[in-house]
Parts: structure tokens; C-alpha cells; sequence
């Protein structure tokens, strides 16, 4: 079954995490991608403190799947024209390099677009094209520390800490990648000819932080720190310490609430005015939390999550990513993909994380060796595995 972006080309000049994670999930729908790498590599080729994985880090192989690394050197002159002449044939380009960059090398939208009208163009950068911000350097944490994302977790008074993860980056590349193909699709109708994407770093931050920034921007509601207790700022949703191991509970919904307080013995304290309702839970929230705690207390985490799962209440032991990848049901979600590289040896990777009944996403490829796509005069000799 064919893929949805099959014979789609994408010419690929961004680097590190967001822009190559957008390439990513097109490449993974069957779209064609060269990444353009300078003679030194994408620097992620070298995210690793293992020296013998150096040029093929994880975090390279595990978003760079299925595409081909063409190598050039886009201060000589030859490989500029080259790469000219590949974005005249693209379908889409996406770059994240500061803006004014690509314009200063005859790459920049308005030029490409006179060799290509129909291309879709996506620029990636902190903090947009046209701004005063513009020619600031950006990366995961800035933006984590500049958007206010580092001040939301944690209790009152913690220090300001980072998501464990390029959590920017991630949902940067994503909402690219969404872009891209919503503006394929504009394309495709017969809406526009082509398309100028602009997707800023901060930008995609607050948006992924909505449910916080909407109700300040509506009802100017600071974004209060509290630590593991849900978005619902119930005492009954949050984590607590077991006789072995934690677990985030999250009864919410009144019938959750009964069904936890009986589980864990303490029914009655609902007949009482200040834990009676959930206004009055939440102003008596420390209290009731301290109750729980101490119920939970009696066993481990796993048996109390098979006895809240068995009435309706939302609850997880807290584990580590290991045990998360090891849970059964994950080998039948076709969420891993094993893929040979150019040496023969094998990579698992994540895939796209849905599924769909037919023509799904997924490579057969891992991700590129420096320069294995070798152009020749019109013709392309692909080294390729698979």
C-alpha cells in the first residue's frame, strides 16, 4: 500500500533536532528526503559521549531514518549551484538556519520560489523571520527558559529546571512537519501555488503550553507551580509514595474520588465538610493529600494500580523509560522499527507513534552515512541499503 507522501521530494538543509524531526515525519509517510549536510555532518552525528558511535549517534539514527545525506559545501560555488538546482526540483524545503542565512547564499524563498513556484518553503527558527529578535541564537533550553516553561513544574520556590527531554525541539519539528503538510495539502487543492512557512521556536513553546497561557491571556490566571498534583488541582490527582515505588493517581470526576477513598479506607472522610466536595478538597488540599499518602503507604504501587484500574480510576505506577519500552502491548503498536544500516548492523527506532489500517508510516531504511548519496551529472547513484 502506497504511502501518503510517496514521490514527494523534500530537500532537507536543517540540522540537530527541529527541523530534521519535521523531515523525519515526512520521510516516515514516504516522502523522499536528501538532507544537505556540510562536509563535517550534521553536528547531532556527534551528540554522543560513546566515541565509537561518533557520525551515527542515537539521537541522529533515531530521526534521520530512511533518508539520503548528500554532502555540500555550500561556500563553494559548484555545490551552491547544485543545490540550487535540486530546490529548483523540490517539492518542499525546509531549513533551520538563522534567518537571513539562506537568503545571503541564494536559497532564501524568494529566489527559490522564481525557479520553483509550486515549492513549499519551511523556515525554523527561535524566534521568526522578521523581528528584532531575529538574529538571536536559539536553542531547546533558551526557549525553555525565555517562554516561562521552566517556571511552571516544581513546587513554589524550586529553582527553575528544564524538561528532561528537547521538549522545544520536539513539538517544534512536529508542528513544522504539520505545517508542511497542511500547506501540501492547501497546494494540492488548488488553494495556493506554493507556500512560505515561518515557524518560530517560542512561538510553538507557548503554543504547546496553552493550557496555561489560554486562561492567563483570557482571565489573567498565573500559571501556579504544583509540582506532581494534576492539572485539575485536585489533592486526589497527584503522585505519592508506596510501600514500594510511587504512583500518580488521577481521580477527578466524583465518581473517581469515591471510588479511590473506598479502595484505600477512607470513605468516611467524605462525609466530612471540608474534604465534602471538590471546592472544599481543594482548600483543605494538603490535608487530604497527607491522608492519602499515609493509606497508600500500606502497599506497593502495582498492586494499587490493579485495585484502582479495577474500579474506573486513572492511575500509573511510576516507572522508568526502560520499563515503559519493555510493557508488552507495545510489540503489537508497531511504535519500533528495525532497520539494517549501511554496515549490516541493526537499529531500533521509534517510529511515528499512530497507526494507520493501511499505508502507515515507517521506513526500511536507517539513517544515512555521511555523503551516501552521491549525484553524477542528472543521474543520482544512491549507496542504499534495504
Amino acid at each position: 500500500m502506497a504511502q501518503a507522501l510517496q514521490g514527494i521530494k523534500v530537500l532537507d538543509f536543517s540540522h540537530v533536532v527541529a527541523g530534521p524531526l519535521a523531515t523525519h515525519f515526512l520521510a516516515l509517510n514516504g516522502a523522499e528526503v536528501t538532507k544537505i549536510e556540510p562536509p563535517a555532518g550534521d553536528p547531532l552525528r556527534n551528540y554522543t559521549l560513546d566515541p565509537s558511535q561518533r557520525g551515527m549517534a542515537p539521537a541522529f539514527a533515531g530521526i534521520n531514518a530512511g533518508k539520503d545525506s548528500l554532502v555540500l559545501n555550500l561556500k563553494s560555488s559548484s555545490d551552491l549551484q547544485r543545490a540550487k538546482s535540486l530546490a529548483a526540483e523540490a517539492d518542499i524545503i525546509v531549513e533551520n538556519f538563522r534567518p537571513g542565512v539562506m537568503d545571503r547564499l541564494g536559497l532564501g524563498y524568494d529566489s527559490i520560489r522564481d525557479l520553483n513556484p509550486r515549492v513549499i518553503y519551511c523556515s525554523v527558527s527561535g524566534f521568526g523571520r522578521d523581528n528584532a529578535l531575529r538574529g538571536i541564537p536559539a536553542m531547546d533550553q533558551i526557549i525553555q527558559s525565555l517562554s516561562g516553561l521552566m517556571k511552571i513544574s516544581g513546587l513554589p520556590g524550586d529553582p527553575a529546571m528544564r524538561v528532561g527531554f528537547p521538549i522545544v525541539d520536539t513539538f517544534s519539528g512536529l508542528l513544522a512537519a504539520f505545517a508542511i503538510q497542511t500547506a501540501l495539502v492547501q497546494r494540492e487543492r488548488g488553494l495556493a501555488e506554493g507556500q512560505l512557512i515561518d515557524v518560530a521556536m517560542l512561538d510553538a513553546t507557548l503554543v504547546m503550553m496553552l493550557s496555561v497561557v489560554n486562561p492567563l491571556l483570557m482571565n489573567g490566571e498565573t500559571p501556579q507551580r504544583t509540582g506532581n498534583r494534576g492539572f485539575s488541582r485536585a489533592p486526589t490527582s497527584d503522585t505519592f509514595a508506596t510501600a514500594e515505588g510511587e504512583i500518580t493517581i488521577g481521580a477527578v470526576e466524583d465518581k473517581q474520588v469515591d471510588a479511590l477513598m473506598s479502595i484505600i479506607g477512607l470513605s468516611h472522610l467524605l462525609q466530612e465538610a471540608e474534604f465534602s466536595d471538590r471546592i472544599s478538597r481543594a482548600a483543605n488540599a494538603d490535608a487530604l493529600y497527607c491522608k492519602i499518602a499515609e493509606a497508600l503507604a500500606a502497599r506497593p504501587a502495582k498492586e494499587w494500580e490493579t485495585l484502582l484500574h479495577g474500579q474506573g480510576v486513572p492511575a500509573a505506577r511510576v516507572q522508568e523509560v526502560q520499563d515503559a519500552l519493555d510493557m508488552p502491548h507495545l510489540s503489537d503498536r508497531d511504535l519500533f522499527m528495525d532497520l539494517k544500516d549501511d554496515a549490516g548492523g541493526e537499529q531500533r527506532i521509534l517510529n511515528a507513534g499512530y497507526r494507520f489500517a493501511t499505508g502507515g508510516p515507517g521506513v526500511k531504511r536507517a539513517a544515512p552515512t555521511l555523503g551516501n548519496h552521491v549525484e553524477i551529472g542528472s543521474s543520482a547513484q544512491s549507496r542504499r541499503t534495504g
